[in-house]
């Protein structure tokens, strides 16, 4: 017997090993047993393109017969990636079954294009209707179906990214496990929940804003937000003024030098501690209208404070601290 063939029947038999014994400590204490035979280094490289077992210490080649455990199919562009998949969608907490439904189509038509005749459509019908039915059973079911719809709406609204959607729907899904949605509207605890998520993911956005997409007022929001936050025991970080000055900049059209000033400008307000106990969107506020005005950008107290959703005694307020630390001076 050659060494490859060798070689192959003891990694064969490694692997039925390892598949037998399962995940315990007995086959994990075997799985990292797997070295080099020339060094001894545990470090190796799989080259699945080649189908390489390589040690990447002395570059002795361990097996060249590694399986390719991909698709068997190659694409060239996107549209042939979307194509010739042949697996579903991927789970998502965004859906109230994760997506792993079975949904009937609306067609009246057969895979071959022909139309179904009257009987079968009867049939059809009746199935779609018990099939929807089966999917949402219970009150319970029902409420997470239309909570889930209305955060899905409002994420769009917001141009939010996934992962804030998704962390959004896990929440909800916990606090009706709770009964924490019973005898309040689903309206308000999805804008509520929405902006918990935006805090865990560090995306900017206010209650203020979330509350206007939803069509309803930030009192309401804000009431649910802290009965949510209490009874969940949800770890939500403090906002960083960083992220309000890159909105702020955004919307008032001010160029890249005046946004690193006023990130400079912050850096140094939080290295003296003039930040502590102070609100983030008026901090980054006052950053900016003292940056606009050394960089010649202009920019009225008034614009901004309607920007930074503050009032301008606000920025006046702060700047004054900043000025009187940092020691530099800003008509105003």
């Amino acid at each position: 017997m050659t060494e490859p063939d060798s070689i192959r029947v003891i990694s064969y038999a490694f692997f039925l090993i390892i598949a037998f014994l399962g995940s315990g400590s007995l086959a994990a204490s075997l799985h990292t047993k797997m070295v080099c035979s020339e060094c001894g280094s545990s470090t190796l490289l799989r080259d699945y393109d080649s189908g390489e077992l390589v040690c990447e210490k002395c570059g002795f080649v361990i097996s060249t017969t590694l399986i390719d455990q991909g698709p068997e199919w190659r694409a060239f562009d996107q549209e042939q990636r979307d194509k010739l998949p042949r697996v579903g969608a991927p789970v998502t907490w965004t859906i109230h079954d994760k997506g792993l439904s079975t949904t009937i189509g609306w067609q009246d038509r057969g895979a071959s294009g022909r139309r179904l005749s009257l009987e079968e459509r009867a049939k059809f019908y009746r199935l779609r209707k018990w099939n929807r039915r089966s999917n949402v059973s219970d009150s319970t079911q029902r409420s997470l179906v239309h909570g889930l719809s209305v955060m899905s709406k409002i994420a769009y609204k917001l141009n939010l990214p996934r992962n804030v959607t998704e962390t959004a729907c896990m929440i909800y899904r916990r606090a009706l496990q709770k009964q924490l949605v019973r005898g309040r509207t689903i309206q308000n605890v999805a804008v509520a929940i929405i902006y918990i998520a935006c805090r865990q993911c560090n995306v900017i956005r206010t209650i203020e804003d979330v509350a206007l997409a939803a069509t309803i007022t930030k009192k309401e929001a804000a009431r649910d937000y802290r009965f949510l936050l209490r009874e969940l025991n949800s770890e939500v970080p403090q906002v960083n003024p960083q992220g309000y000055i890159s909105k702020i900049v955004n919307k008032l059209s001010l160029t890249g030098e005046t946004e690193m000033l006023a990130i400079s400008i912050l850096g140094m307000a939080s290295r003296l501690r003039l930040t502590s106990g102070r609100g983030p969107p008026g901090i980054a506020a006052a950053c900016i209208y003292i940056s606009s005005q050394i960089t010649n950008e202009h920019r009225t107290q008034g614009e901004i404070a309607k920007v930074a959703q503050v009032t301008e005694v606000t920025i006046r307020n702060r700047y004054k601290e900043l000025a009187r630390r940092l020691s530099f001076t800003v008509n105003i």
